[in-house]
Parts: structure tokens; C-alpha cells; sequence
């Protein structure tokens, strides 16, 4: 038994090493839209198009992620993790190269699909690796570690962001990511495959993709993933309107608002470290939900109400706290239900969280900002919350 974990461990990377490169993978697909966030406003001066155009490349990144997860997640149950790690890094390098390259708007938001593409290499691959080497609460525990590190992107890119839209222009910013997109190739060289072959999915690659059929007719599945994408659906109404919300509206610039926006995103890694706490997984998942849509409720109060900046960005906070503790918990539950289909799952995952915020982020864009604003966050808690009802209902737990 000591020999055979002796040579496993010589088949893995350390621990530490995959928290710290699965945390950077995961965080990359949101990482390239957190970084230029401060940005968006100048972006619409620089091509001189509306604020619908720009958020519009928005939603073509997500399109790019949540699509490319369809392909790479079923890629990796066949070929491993590895070779699709680093055919993602490569893609993002050249396509980023090609966003500094455009010539208008247009241009711009096409590129930016292939983006969004390449990110979702890291962020499906990063779950299909703790799939494949945790089980059960140490599952969880990882994911939740992994919020941690994950949660720094959206602190730190709008900060950077901010910071480099002071001395130059979104340009500067898309140079930044490309030198990210060199370093992370580099980091994918060393990672060591996960996916032994006798667990790899046999025959045609199209027998990988074959498996979403049976994936999404779990129905215990489905119900944490549509918790997962309709309370992200929360957050993706936030990233879409706050530049506009906090630059234009309470009148703040572009550096106070990725202090902002970094103040919020630190709620998501304190409410993933709570989670360990609860005396089970979905304890901890039912908690956050509940306090997802009491949190929602008084935000979209303070709102319509023309509430103070200081009491809206409280709500915010503890808006993200509540975000983190569904995150790595709704993950956890479903990821455990299709084990022996990691990749499919998680692409599934993906596909349905970012495809969702592709299609909420211009929806902000119309109409009054507040009043958007509003009913997206409202429709998408109380969404949440009646799939919670549904899955507690499914598994016997207690209300």
C-alpha cells in the first residue's frame, strides 16, 4: 500500500502546487473580464460605440467560455488533462495578441470569443482535476481552497485594471494579459496528468460528448447546477451594470471603483473559508442561498429607493459573501453525482453558468439602469432559491 502511494505521488503534482495552479486556471476565464472591467467606459470613447457594443464583448467572452467548455470538457475525459491545458494557454496568447490588433468594436468583441474559449480550458480542467483526486468533504475542502485563490482575481484585476487605465488605456491592460497568458503556459508545461488512461473515456472522441445526454438527465445534477448559474446570474448582473452603476451614477472614477470592486470580491473568499464550518455540504450550500435572497431583497431595496453608496456597497459585500459558500458547495454536490464523467460535468457546469451571463450582462444594458438592475437580481435569487426547494425535496434533506 506504501509502494502504491509512493508511485502515485511521483504521477502528481504536490498539493500545494495544484491549489496554487488550479487556483490560477480557474480564475483566468473571469480573470479576463475582471481586469478591463475599470476600462469599459474608454473602451466606448476609444472605438466610439455605445455602451450596449462594449458590454457586448462581455457577453462574446462568455459565450467563448461557456461554449469552449463543451468542447475541451469531453477533450480532457478522452485525451487527459494535460494536452488540453496547454492547446487552451496557446490559443489565449494568440488571441489576445489578435484583441490589441483590432481595428473597431466589431473586431474586438469577435476576438474576444476566442478568449473567452481559451479561458474555459482552466476554468473546466482546474474542477476536473479535484474530480479526479478528492472525494467527498476533502472534495469540498479543496474547492473551497480553491475559492480562496480564486477569489483574488476579481481583487486584484480591477485594482491593476484601474491602476494601469491611470497611466495608459485599455491596450496596456490587454498587454498585462498577455504576459499572464505566457506565464500560465508555462505553469501548464509542469502540471502532471491527473487522468490515468484506464480512466479515460474509450473509442471516438465523439463517445466523450456522447455523455452529456446522460449527464444532463441527472436530474440531482442539474438542480445544483441550475442553483450555481441562477445565483451567478446575481453576480454577472453586478459585473455587467457596476462599472456604469458606481463610475456614472455615484460618480466615482475608475480607480476608486476597482477598490470597490475589490472590497466585494474579497466577500466571495470568506464566504468559501465558512463553509468547512457546517456540519455538511449542503447545510452549508442551503445557508448561502437563503442568505443570497435576503441580501438581494434589501440591496434592490436601497436601490429603487435611491438608498446612500456607502449602504448599497455593504449589501454588495455581503451579497459576495453568500456567493461564495453556494460556489464551491454547489460544485461539490454535483461534481459527487458524476464522478466516473468529471470533464462532461464540469463542462456542463461551465457551459450553463457563463452562457447564462452572456445572455444577463447586456440584458442590464436596457432600459433604466436601476430599474435592469433590479429585476435581474430579483428574477435570478428567488430562481436559486426555488431550485434549492427542488433539491431538498429530491434528496430528503431537511428544510
Amino acid at each position: 500500500m506504501a509502494a502504491e502511494r509512493n508511485t502515485t505521488s511521483e504521477k502528481t503534482n504536490s498539493r500545494l502546487f495544484l491549489l496554487i495552479a488550479m487556483g490560477m486556471m480557474s480564475a483566468f476565464g473571469p480573470f479576463v473580464t475582471d481586469l478591463y472591467l475599470p476600462g469599459l467606459p474608454a473602451l466606448a470613447t476609444y472605438f466610439g460605440t455605445t455602451t450596449s457594443w462594449v458590454q457586448l464583448s462581455l457577453t462574446s467572452s462568455m459565450v467563448g467560455l461557456a461554449s469552449g467548455q463543451l468542447l475541451i470538457g469531453p477533450a480532457s475525459d478522452k485525451y487527459g488533462r494535460r494536452g488540453p491545458l496547454v492547446l487552451s494557454m496557446i490559443l489565449f496568447i494568440v488571441s489576445t495578441a489578435a484583441c490589441l490588433l483590432a481595428w473597431n468594436i466589431e473586431s474586438f468583441v469577435f476576438f474576444r470569443v476566442f478568449q473567452g474559449i481559451a479561458g474555459a480550458g482552466g476554468v473546466v480542467i482546474s474542477k476536473s482535476v479535484a474530480a479526479d483526486l478528492y472525494q467527498g468533504r476533502e472534495l469540498n475542502d479543496f474547492f473551497s481552497l480553491l475559492m480562496v485563490i480564486n477569489g483574488l482575481a476579481p481583487i486584484v484585476a480591477p485594482v491593476i485594471g484601474g491602476f494601469v487605465m491611470r497611466y495608459t488605456d485599455w491596450e496596456g491592460i490587454f498587454i498585462i494579459l498577455l504576459a499572464i497568458g505566457i506565464v500560465l503556459f508555462g505553469v501548464s508545461m509542469h502540471f502532471r496528468e491527473s487522468l490515468p488512461k484506464e480512466r479515460r473515456i474509450p473509442g471516438s472522441v465523439f463517445n466523450s460528448f456522447g455523455k452529456f445526454v446522460p449527464i444532463v438527465q441527472n436530474g440531482g445534477f442539474m438542480n445544483y447546477v441550475w442553483i450555481q448559474m441562477f445565483s451567478m446570474g446575481v453576480f454577472f448582473t453586478y459585473i455587467a451594470s457596476s462599472p456604469f452603476l458606481i463610475q456614472e451614477h455615484f460618480r466615482l472614477d475608475a480607480f476608486a471603483y476597482s477598490i470597490c470592486f475589490a472590497v466585494n470580491a474579497s466577500g466571495m473568499i470568506v464566504g468559501s473559508r465558512i463553509t468547512p464550518r457546517f456540519s455538511s455540504v449542503f447545510s452549508a450550500l442551503k445557508s448561502g442561498v437563503y442568505g443570497l435572497c435576503l441580501s438581494c431583497l434589501a440591496f434592490v431595496a436601497v436601490l429603487l429607493f435611491d438608498g446612500s453608496f456607502y449602504l448599497m456597497e455593504t449589501l454588495l459585500f455581503v451579497m459576495m459573501n453568500f456567493l461564495g459558500m453556494i460556489l464551491p458547495t454547489s460544485t461539490s454536490l454535483a461534481l459527487t453525482l458524476e464522478r466516473d464523467n468529471a470533464g462532461g460535468a464540469s463542462a456542463v457546469i461551465g457551459f450553463c453558468m457563463f452562457l447564462f451571463g452572456a445572455i444577463v450582462s447586456p440584458m442590464t444594458g436596457f432600459g433604466p439602469m436601476i430599474t435592469s438592475i433590479s429585476v435581474m437580481t430579483l428574477l435570478c435569487c428567488l430562481l436559486a432559491l426555488l431550485f434549492l426547494f427542488i433539491a431538498k425535496k429530491r434528496s430528503g434533506q431537511s428544510a
